[in-house]
């Protein structure tokens, strides 16, 4: 695979020429890839060397990750990346492997969409309230969290053969390096973690039966993760020492710290496969208020808590496509949107954070049956259900937003989309009608570039700054800039809309 084109563009030469190269692996829940970031004090350059499927495989009856694949083409990537001064990993967060007394992985990953958290969450209410599970932990209800993944295993022959648990970018790291550890913010999404300490919850581990001894030593972005093993060496053709250095492993904490914000006031979407809606914070919000409203306290960069809302994300027009391919009538991404472009706004929405849209398989009669239940039209052919969905997206970031300033007293005047989402314009635009705010999209990659810049960071590269970083970001990365237009919907309309998702929930 020949390299994509820089995702930003350079400053002069003489930058360049003392810029400094680093290695992010960007594991995402449908693909991989292995990017290469060029720094300099002035000047950030991006280049895709290596992209690989993410394909899960459902065996016995069980939805699992095929890793050993995902970590080929890890090795296949640092070979085409050439001479680095680092490694990082950042991938999707929550799920784990187990390794035995040996540090050899006992079987596949567990795929989070997989069934076998059903009930769990119920069972640990049993001995610790979703009242104190919040106040210890600030994490809103996903039923397929850590904490939840470990309920469902812990009778199994797997955890008692486990003398050790890795998260998936630590788990990765480690076959990398041969040393463990398990990084501040992914941990930060298993359940276990009190934002306000930065550290295990024993409360919550005690409660859950979750042995916390499983867990290796935390350690932050920034720190040393270990170097390059000789047989990764060989593997890659790099030549050593090359070092790995964590960055903010769950891939929304790396996009967060790549947001190219001009100042402080701002919410933040990361989109792909999920939608993540929120703020950036320096403390936690705890309240009976926030749990209610299902957000989360995530842990950032730079000792930031990341305030936001999991919303299902273009998932939900993903699976459409896979649906209509299956049935024999697959669909061009781009005449799909157009079309889509042109339909009725606001006709048919349905809750885009609904749980009942988790699992796959018959997205589109899903989403008419959920229209048709709340009373909706149901809508009419792909270009119908493809509106229905960006139009309940856009509602969707628009609660999350006004929720989370209302929960966090406080106001922003800005919103940023970064990830894959900024190639969908429509969805940009319906964001900032429904939001009523200015929508700057872009970067696309803000994972990899997260990634990078706390490297380079790391590195003494550029300054150890988030604010410097932000700028530079602002200063060299093609930005694309939505202002509410009412093309699509009045500002009534998008009320109207919105609280009567609202009502419906």
């Amino acid at each position: 695979m020949s390299p994509a084109p820089s995702a930003s563009t350079a400053h002069p030469a003489s930058s360049r020429r003392t810029a400094a190269r680093f290695a992010a692996v960007d594991l995402g829940a449908s693909s991989g890839r292995v990017m290469t970031g060029a720094v300099g004090p002035d000047s950030l350059e991006l280049r895709e060397v290596h992209r690989f499927p993410n394909r899960p495989v459902r065996t016995g009856g069980t939805l699992h990750w095929d890793i050993l694949a995902l970590h080929q083409g890890v090795l296949d990537g640092l070979r085409r990346a050439g001479p680095v001064a680092s490694v990082g990993v950042d991938s999707w967060a929550v799920d784990y492997g187990l390794l035995d007394a040996d540090g050899v992985l006992l079987g596949n990953p567990v795929h989070y969409r997989d069934a076998r958290t059903e009930g769990m969450a119920g069972r640990l209410a049993e001995t610790l309230p979703p009242q104190e599970l919040y106040a210890h932990t600030g994490l809103q209800y996903l039923p397929f969290n850590t904490v939840y993944q470990l309920g469902a295993a812990r009778d199994s022959a797997q955890l008692a053969a486990a003398r050790a648990l890795l998260l998936i970018p630590d788990l990765i790291s480690y076959w990398l390096t041969g040393v463990r550890g398990t990084e501040l913010t992914n941990a930060s999404t298993t359940q276990l973690i009190d934002p306000r300490t930065r550290d295990w919850s024993q409360t919550v581990a005690e409660a859950a039966g979750v042995p916390l001894s499983l867990f290796p030593p935390l350690r932050r972005p920034g720190d040393a993760a270990g170097e390059l093993l000789p047989e990764v060496l060989d593997e890659t053709g790099l030549d050593g020492p090359v070092p790995v250095t964590a960055v903010g492993s769950h891939d929304t904490a790396s996009a967060v710290a790549a947001v190219p914000a001009r100042s402080g006031r701002f919410a933040y979407i990361a989109t792909g496969t999920w939608s993540l809606a929120g703020l950036e914070l320096a403390e936690p919000v705890l309240t009976e208020e926030s749990r209610r409203a299902n957000f989360t306290n995530e842990l950032g960069v730079d000792g930031t808590v990341r305030y936001l809302r999991n919303i299902m994300g273009l998932w939900l027009l993903q699976e459409c496509m896979r649906s209509w391919e299956s049935a024999g009538s697959p669909q061009e991404f781009e005449p799909l949107l157009r079309d889509a472009g042109s339909r009725t706004p606001l006709r048919s929405v349905v809750d885009a954070g609904d749980p009942e849209f988790l699992a796959p398989g018959r997205m589109p009669q899903r989403i008419g049956e959920a229209c048709r239940r709340a009373g909706r039209p149901v809508p009419d052919g792909p270009a119908g259900t493809a509106r229905c969905v960006l139009d309940s997206l856009a509602i969707a970031h628009r609660l999350a937003v006004e929720d989370a300033q209302r929960l966090a007293d406080t106001e922003v005047d800005v919103v940023h989309v970064v990830g894959g989402g900024v190639h969908n314009e429509l969805l940009c635009q319906l964001t900032a009608d429904a939001c009523g705010l200015p929508v700057v999209a872009g970067p696309a990659e803000a994972a990899a570039l997260g990634n990078v810049a706390v490297q380079a960071r790391a590195h003494g590269v550029i300054g150890d700054d988030a604010g410097l970083v932000r700028r530079l970001l602002y200063d060299t990365l093609p930005l694309r800039t939505y202002q509410p237009s009412g093309d699509h919907g009045s500002p009534q309309e998008w009320a109207g809309a919105a609280a009567a998702v609202r009502a419906g929930r």
